[in-house]
This record gives C-alpha cells, structure tokens and sequence, in this order.
C-alpha cells in the first residue's frame, strides 16, 4: 500500500486518453474509501470508472476498447485472471494494479497467478514509516483478522520486512 500503484494506473490510463484510444476503467464495487464510482489515489488524483461486483462484468463494457484499466485486482474472485487473458487475447492493452501481498504476507487472491501471465510486471515500492527503507509489506495496525477489509491509513502501514515482522510480533504477544 501507498507505494502508487493507482496513481501509475491512472497516469497510464490518462496517456492513452492523450493518445486518444478508447479506455475503461473498472474497480471493484467493494472499493469506496474515496469515491463511490470513481478510482482515486491516495494524493486525490482520479479518473472515472466502473464499479463491477465480478470480473466477469468487465468482458461486455469493455468491448471496444483498446485499453483496459483494473484497479485493487486483488479484490477481485479468480476469474480476473481469465478475463485479462481473455482481452489480452483480443489485442486489447490490459493495464492491473493490485497487492501482491495481504496483511499477513501471504499472496493475494489471484494476483500470483495474474503475474504468472502478465507479460510485463513493475512492482512498485512504498517507503517504511517505521525506518524510512524501502517497504513491501502492508501492516495492518487493527487487531481485525478478516482478510478483505477496505482501508487507508486508519488502517494499514507500508513497512520493510524488518519492520513488518517484529510489528507482527509484537502483535502476537499483545
């Protein structure tokens, strides 16, 4: 988290507007810590986009259009992976932000799998709050243990490995 993966996504997504191509932006319904419909990063950059409960939900809208944009894809049920591949396929320019990994360092949904197939990958990084590295983990700063819960920075953190395993400690012995 907080690394820009959405702000990438958006700045991308703008470019091909510039470059005038027939864009769709999709996000998953459950995401609306800042705009219902819209995706925005967390410095209020935004672009408009649809709210989709399915991946399968984004094949008929996306139709005719040449670029394609997914943003919090790790939200999303399995089938995003086939529904990429299946765009992909028909030439379309598939464009995905997700996390790779959730709160507890394990692989996210179907992220590994989407990277598997994905035939270029950046992975961007956020920097610790802890000791200012470079940072690849989201600690959750809530005692909550469900996997999907839809947060910023009320919630989660960006921190290194170091960090995020001794605040993982800690919060096994509180």
């Amino acid at each position: 988290m907080f690394s820009g993966k959405t702000e990438e996504l958006i700045r991308r997504l703008k470019r091909a507007l510039i470059a005038k191509q027939r864009i769709e932006i999709f996000k998953p319904v459950i995401d609306r810590r800042y705009h219902q419909e819209n995706v925005v990063s967390h410095d209020e950059r935004s672009i408009r986009s649809t709210p989709v409960s399915f991946s399968n939900d984004i094949l008929l809208p996306a139709g005719n259009c040449q670029v394609i944009g997914i943003d919090e894809a790790q939200f999303f049920d399995v089938d995003i992976v086939t529904v990429c591949v299946t765009m992909a396929n028909k030439g379309k320019r598939v464009i995905v932000a997700g996390l790779d990994l959730d709160y507890t360092a394990k692989p996210f949904g179907a992220i590994p799998q989407l990277l598997a197939v994905s035939e270029y990958v950046t992975k961007l990084q956020s920097i610790c709050v802890i000791c200012g590295n470079l940072a690849s983990f989201t600690f959750r700063k809530t005692n909550d243990q469900q996997k999907i819960k839809v947060g910023a920075t009320e919630s989660y953190e960006p921190r290194c490995r170091h960090c995020f395993v001794n605040g993982m400690l800690k919060s096994e012995k509180s």
